[in-house]
């Protein structure tokens, strides 16, 4: 039981990391992939939330399935994928990417999709894309500007953090919550009791 409930997430997202912790999951190695993730020639939004996480799961695989320590662990990636219409939001690394974002989506709806890989030990591939849709309200130029300043933004697909300060900018969401920090919880667990991983071994008290 001990061997079979080894997880690794192929991410170095603290938010994935909480996600999974709050549910009584502590991955036993963190592997984030630097991987390039600029999307192809009119990629859509969802299919390159599935194209990252697959690639994400499968480069962390190939570096672990010949290492007798890791090679009976099963590997959780997703990646995040923030856009309006078809039109994708970068990871604001930047002040001027996130006050771009943030304008963009003042006062409009915009979609959250995640896409989450799941990787047996034994090599199975299983997948999900979760797609929430939320709308903020319209931003004053004080909220941008107050918001650019926490810093919060950094990193972030969309140029902003729902968990954080801009959780009061959300009007409506529908859909996963749990989707737009990061990772769906509720579809992440199924893939992986699906695939024989007990999510409960770590609910016991004490």
């Amino acid at each position: 039981m001990e061997l079979r409930q080894k997880l690794i997430l192929a991410s170095g997202s603290p938010r994935r990391l909480d996600l999974l912790k709050q549910v009584g999951i502590e991955p036993v190695r963190l592997m984030p992939m630097d991987l390039d993730e600029t999307p192809k020639k009119s990629e859509h939004p969802r299919s390159l939330a599935r194209r990252l996480s697959t690639d994400k799961a499968r480069a962390a695989y190939g570096e672990i399935r010949r290492d007798p320590v890791w090679n009976d662990s099963y590997i959780v990636a997703a990646d995040t994928v923030v856009a309006v219409g078809r039109r994708i939001l970068p990871k604001a690394e930047y002040l001027e990417e996130a006050s771009s974002a943030l304008h963009l989506l003042s006062g409009r709806s915009h979609w959250v999709f995640t896409g989450v890989c799941l990787i047996t030990p034994g090599g199975t591939v299983r997948q999900k894309i979760v797609e929430t849709k939320v709308r903020f309200k319209r931003l004053s130029g004080l909220d941008i500007e107050s918001y650019l300043a926490s810093g919060q933004w950094r990193g972030k697909a969309g140029g902003y953090a729902v968990q954080g300060i801009a959780g009061c900018f959300v009007q409506k969401l529908v859909g996963s919550y749990t989707n737009v920090v990061g990772l769906p919880l509720f579809e992440t667990l199924q893939l992986l009791s699906g695939e024989g991983f007990t999510v409960q071994s770590g609910w016991t008290e004490g």
